[in-house]
């Protein structure tokens, strides 16, 4: 679906991989990278993660968003920051979801875009 553009360096990988490290010193669960160029045109990457309790996603998300800007990148737009149920952190190729486990199971992100290949589980 999606070519990758011509000399596009490996910055998105880097910032995903980044955002999972990030949300690992979180102690988030589940951490997924899926590279999602050949399903999708949202993102390069998605990367799915969970926590336990609204605090822990909301933690977890701020721990990502550092980690992609100690990393050189940013985070252009969030949201879910309220309820802390599900938050979306934008960073251009590469979108971050942190779920509270129980919205991880009921929206079953991973098996919607079953077709992308997984880089990290």
């Amino acid at each position: 679906m999606r070519k990758p553009r011509a000399g596009k360096p490996p910055a998105a990988k880097r910032i995903a991989l980044a955002c999972a490290a990030a949300a690992e010193d979180k102690k988030a669960g589940g951490i997924v990278v899926m590279d999602m160029r050949k399903v999708s045109t949202i993102a390069d990457y998605f990367v799915i993660c969970d926590g336990t309790s609204d605090r822990h996603v909301k933690a977890i998300a701020e721990g990502v968003i550092k980690g992609v800007e100690d990393a050189g990148a940013r985070c252009y737009h969030s949201e879910g920051w309220g309820d802390a149920s599900w938050v979306v952190l934008d960073f251009a190729d590469v979108i971050a979801h942190v779920f509270l486990r129980e919205t991880r199971d009921r929206y079953q992100i991973e098996r919607l875009w079953g077709d992308a290949k997984t880089v990290k589980r």
